[in-house]
């Protein structure tokens, strides 16, 4: 009895401590695991064959592919013109809810939520309506999108990839999508009818009001700009969030009455004044680029460049002269592409602007400049604009075509024969190798605390296997329900939606995984409606704002409160779960 009972004990106090405390999931689970290796519980080399898991480097090669899509802006377009403009709330949440909960199902679900988030906040701004209608209902709808299809969430690609390792049929790519999908339909319907009674209109953390720096900043319309020929509305350059377009310049002669129906040429100059997050948005926009030569004129290849904001300081060398004269570029290997002075209007071109001590310069660099100029006495103050590097327009079409390939190779998996891992890791391939994705930035885009997690709660889920502890609580469900496998199947899901919302969706999947299977054994039913349960209710979590990762992204920008997410996450949860237990024994008789 030593080892199941020590293995209880292990899980226990992991649960115990995930919820209570604020230690990192991978740490806790790692360090669970490590108790029991020692312990002699489970071996080392199956303890810690979770690293080695299918699922676990799936995840990996995902998210490179999903950084290459971010990158490259391959849907940011796309999502502008899926948003378009509502003339409801109704309908606004329509277009943001249903296209990114069909992304998540072929996506990651944490870069889509990363690659709408800022198109949101300016679409949101402009047609007046509160983030807080929006985010959360976002974050809950890629969740339930990503249930359609295994490779969804990383949850699912885990789960499904223990399930194989044990010994049982694994989920097939759309199979899961038979409950996934009425989940993702019913959940849906119930966030556009319910978001705007449940969740109040909060403040964003970071909002217009709060009177934010504004910037000069020049733009053109280089030759083969896709911008040619259309009105300043229908560019979308007329109503842009804490942005203006002050004026355009053609041919030498200047329009500063702006209106919506001037139409765009080749060679335009426009000017805009505006907040740095905005600036930056805008250096992202397809067919603008910056006014200045001296962007052009740098060694660096502008790929690996970012933005950074500098204060000239009254001992700066350039204080009291032009940015031309100061010989910006040449000085500094960086070009000056916006001008702040105490919000006052700076007219004239970038490079004709007297700079004064206090000017807040927003400089187009490579990275390296912040750590050879922060302590340089010419500037007060030098820091990184976070997110600033320039789009790769011209890879979009390859990361496209990359992305659909993978899907195409998941989909058709039984034909060709080829493993997700393998479709994945080809595809991550790919888009570093095509340079879709900087190497650099793919290492960055793997979030190793989420692979630690998913390895060593497959680890824990081994330790409960061999102990026989899975088997204990297996009984204890079955008892719960007594002989009904429709009850012991609620039971399962009811416990695996309690841990998930408690100590995170990677670590809930895999613990509960083993115990759901025994208990299938213990009834003499099949595994795989209890594995699909399983892999539902690790995913579904809504409740709580630390238990998935797209919670925790929308928590500070929306202004929400931890009573926002059981307000209308609780209920939701309800829904899903309602719809699972009529759905999941229909598909997957017991």
């Amino acid at each position: 009895m030593f080892a199941p009972a020590l293995t209880l004990a292990v899980v226990a106090a992991a649960v115990g401590v995930l919820t209570f405390t604020r230690l990192a999931p991978d740490v806790v689970l790692l360090s669970g695991l490590a108790i029991l290796v020692v312990a002699g519980v489970v071996p080392f080399e199956e303890g810690f064959a979770g690293f080695a898991n299918e699922g676990v480097w799936t995840v990996a090669a995902l998210y490179v592919v999903a950084e290459a899509v971010r990158q490259t802006g391959a849907v940011t377009q796309l999502l502008q013109w899926i948003l378009g403009k509502p003339e409801s709330r109704l309908a606004a949440q329509t277009r943001v809810l249903l296209p990114a909960a069909a992304f998540s199902a072929f996506l990651n679900n944490t870069p889509v939520v990363a690659m709408y988030l800022p198109v949101l906040a300016d679409w949101a701004k402009r047609l007046r309506l509160s983030v807080s209608h929006l985010f959360l209902p976002l974050s809950y709808a890629t969740i339930l999108g990503g249930l359609c299809t295994i490779i969804g969430t990383s949850t699912t690609v885990v789960v499904n990839g223990y399930l194989k390792k044990l010994g049982h049929d694994p989920i097939g790519f759309f199979e899961i999508g038979y409950a996934g999908l009425p989940c993702a339909v019913a959940g849906i319907a119930f966030l556009l009818l319910a978001t705007r009674w449940l969740v109040p209109q909060r403040k964003p953390a970071i909002s217009a009001a709060d009177n934010p720096r504004e910037y000069t900043v020049e733009m053109q319309i280089p030759q083969g700009s896709p911008l040619h020929g259309k009105t300043i509305q229908q560019a979308g350059l007329r109503q842009l969030p804490n942005l203006y377009l002050t004026e355009v310049e053609r041919d030498g002669n200047l329009m500063t009455a702006v209106g919506p129906e001037v139409v765009l040429e080749r060679g335009d100059r426009l000017v805009f004044v505006g907040a740095v997050g905005s600036v930056v948005d805008l250096q992202k926009v397809i067919g603008l680029e910056p006014a200045t030569d001296q962007v052009f004129k740098l060694d660096s290849p502008r790929r690996v460049r970012c933005l950074i904001e500098a204060v000239v300081s009254n001992t700066s060398e350039a204080a009291g002269r032009t940015i031309r004269e100061s010989q910006f570029r040449t000085r500094y290997k960086a070009a000056v592409i916006a001008v702040a002075r105490n919000g006052e209007r700076l007219p004239g071109k970038i490079g004709d602007i007297r700079l004064r001590a206090g000017d807040t310069l927003l400089i187009e660099a490579d990275p390296a400049f912040y750590d050879v100029h922060r302590d340089d006495r010419d500037f007060f103050l030098v820091s990184r604009v976070d997110d600033s590097a320039p789009l790769r327009h011209e890879k979009a079409t390859a990361t496209r075509a990359i992305l659909l390939a993978m899907i195409a190779a998941f989909a058709l998996k039984p034909v060709l024969g080829v493993s997700q891992a393998a479709a994945a890791f080809v595809a991550a391939g790919l888009a570093i190798l095509l340079r879709c994705v900087r190497v650099s930035e793919a290492r960055n885009a793997i979030d190793l605390n989420v692979l630690v997690t998913m390895a060593a709660g497959v680890g824990v889920g081994v330790a409960m296997d061999r102990s026989g502890a899975a088997a204990m609580a297996a009984g204890s469900l079955t008892s719960l329900g007594g002989d009904s496998p429709r009850a012991a199947l609620a039971a399962v899901y009811g416990v695996t939606m309690l841990l998930t919302n408690l100590i995170t969706a990677k670590a809930a999947g895999p613990l509960m995984l083993t115990t759901a299977l025994a208990t299938a054994e213990t009834l003499g039913t099949e595994a795989a409606p209890f594995a699909v349960a399983v892999m539902i209710a690790a995913a579904a979590c809504f409740a709580t704002p630390f238990g998935y990762q797209t919670n925790l992204m929308v928590y500070g920008p929306g202004g929400y409160r931890a009573g926002d997410f059981v307000r209308l996450g609780g209920p939701l949860s309800l829904v899903v779960f309602a719809t699972a237990m009529l759905v999941v024994p229909a598909v997957w008789p017991l």
